[in-house]
């Protein structure tokens, strides 16, 4: 829709009447007690109070007053008169005040600058001059005047003498001193020096290798008249004074009656030993001293040991006696088969595996627990290389087999093993049955008697499993003579358990 524009622009209100007017102006009602407060004062026209009127003096604008602090300041002080700075005398035409001269007609002339020049006398004296006399020079003291004391006296030629003795006395001393001391490479030197260590609880090694070390003998094995022998350790277990070590260590004493064996102690004793007994099929013996009162080590039960529990092994390897080392328990129960000394048949016997040190020498000697106790007999060891020294692989025979054996051969002298009457040999790689395979059975023995057959594969005897021989001899021997133990066997495929009851071997 178009509007038509307004014809007539001449005329004044054509135009405002399409124009808003403004907005009226809001002027809201102020509080009486606010405006008394914010407003201008009664009788104030502008924006500002004027609290200062500039005074005018003949026209002329003054300045207004000095506030009080200043004036206090600058003003003079109360009864003073004039003005405080004097003016200069030459602008008042006095004279100017004289300071008094550094010099009088009396003083030095040299501080004088209006003194005239004056030549003074010469500076060496004139040769008719009169010299002064020379003083005439003393009487000296001969040498039997000094000694003699005719003008010294004797006190003071005796403290001389003294002093020079001491003064000679103390260089001579400076000099050994130095003489001593002195020097790029020698001298004395200042050296912090440790206390001993005090900290040994109980179950700590030292502490128990104190209180076990007198109860491991050194055992020396000789024929008089021989240039060498044999050497090993043992162990006291009776108060009585017997002492249990290996057979391999006495064997030559157990087949020739003229070779002696002696026992060392910890403090030096030597002492003859006596052979009780000796088992070579369990590597073990027992020889016996005569002693008062000897220090017996504990036995404790190698049937609570752990793998990982700490053992000491001490003995006297390679002659060094009562030598002591530290290991844990590597394995339990571990079937092993050691050579024989001097053409003997090989050794057969269920160990505990240690990696304390053990070398040659050990043999017989204590394998104790934490607390101290036995726990082992140290019987062999693997090696490699000539030497045969210690790799960490050493076994032990348990206590619990060994006293064992050791009370029979004490009893008795002699030791009956269980025997089941066969030959075995452990089966080969890739069979299909692991154990131990009969090669032979002894007429009228154990296993005959039971209906067991060669090429039978054993496998477990009691509540044993049997991989190869060695576990069949140790599990044989592990129970009584006459004792009846099911045997489990393996024949053509087919396994059965059968009833076996021991004999003595």
């Amino acid at each position: 829709m178009m509007t038509e524009p307004n014809e007539n622009p001449e005329q004044p209100g054509a135009r405002d009447a399409d124009r808003l007017g403004p907005r009226p102006l809001a002027r809201p009602a102020v509080d009486p007690a606010q405006a008394a407060v914010f407003g201008r004062p009664s009788g104030v026209d502008g924006a500002f109070d004027q609290l200062y009127s500039p005074q005018k003096s003949n026209g002329v604008r003054l300045a207004p007053p000095a506030p009080e602090s200043l004036a206090e300041a600058f003003r003079r002080p109360p009864g003073a008169e004039g003005v405080l700075l004097e003016r200069p005398r030459e602008a008042t035409g006095e004279p100017k005040e004289q300071e008094p001269p550094l010099w009088n007609s009396t003083s030095d002339p040299w501080r004088d600058p209006g003194a005239g020049a004056v030549l003074a006398g010469p500076a060496m004296p004139a040769e008719d001059e009169e010299k002064p006399a020379k003083r005439p020079p003393g009487a000296l003291l001969s040498l039997p005047e000094v000694l003699f004391g005719r003008r010294v006296k004797p006190k003071a030629l005796a403290l001389l003498g003294v002093v020079a003795l001491l003064v000679g006395a103390l260089g001579g001393l400076v000099g050994w001193w130095v003489a001593d001391t002195g020097g790029e490479l020698t001298g004395s030197a200042t050296i912090s020096e440790a206390e001993a260590a005090k900290e040994r609880p109980a179950g700590s090694v030292a502490e128990i290798a104190k209180r076990v070390a007198p109860a491991v003998v050194s055992l020396e094995v000789f024929k008089p008249g021989a240039d060498s022998g044999e050497q090993g350790s043992g162990v006291m277990i009776d108060p009585q004074g017997y002492i249990l070590t290996n057979e391999h260590v006495i064997s030559s004493a157990s087949a020739d009656p003229g070779v002696k064996v002696t026992a060392i102690f910890i403090d030096g004793t030597r002492t003859e030993a006596k052979l009780v007994g000796s088992d070579q099929k369990t590597d073990l013996a027992v020889v016996k001293v005569n002693v008062t009162n000897p220090t017996v080590l504990q036995i404790g039960r190698s049937s609570d040991l752990q793998v990982g529990d700490t053992v000491m092994a001490i003995g006297s390897p390679l002659a060094l006696q009562n030598s002591v080392t530290a290991g844990i328990v590597s394995a339990l129960n571990r079937p092993i088969t050691a050579g024989g000394d001097n053409g003997a048949p090989p050794v057969t016997y269920e160990a505990i595996q240690t990696d304390a040190a053990i070398n040659h020498g050990n043999s017989g000697g204590a394998l104790v627990d934490s607390t101290g106790a036995l726990v082992g007999i140290n019987s062999s060891i693997r090696s490699s290389g000539a030497d045969g020294g210690s790799i960490g692989i050493g076994f032990a025979i348990p206590s619990d087999y060994a006293i064992k054996i050791a009370k029979a051969l004490i009893k008795d002298g002699k030791v009956q093993h269980a025997d089941i009457g066969i030959n075995a040999s452990s089966t080969v790689a890739g069979s299909s049955t692991m154990g131990a395979q009969v090669k032979n059975v002894a007429p009228g023995g154990p296993a005959a008697n039971a209906g067991i057959k060669e090429g039978d594969v054993i496998t477990k005897i009691g509540g044993r499993l049997v991989r190869d021989s060695a576990e069949m001899t140790v599990a044989v021997r592990a129970n009584d003579v006459g004792q009846v133990v099911p045997v489990q066997l393996v024949r053509d495929g087919a396994s059965f358990v059968v009833d076996v009851t021991l004999a003595s071997d």
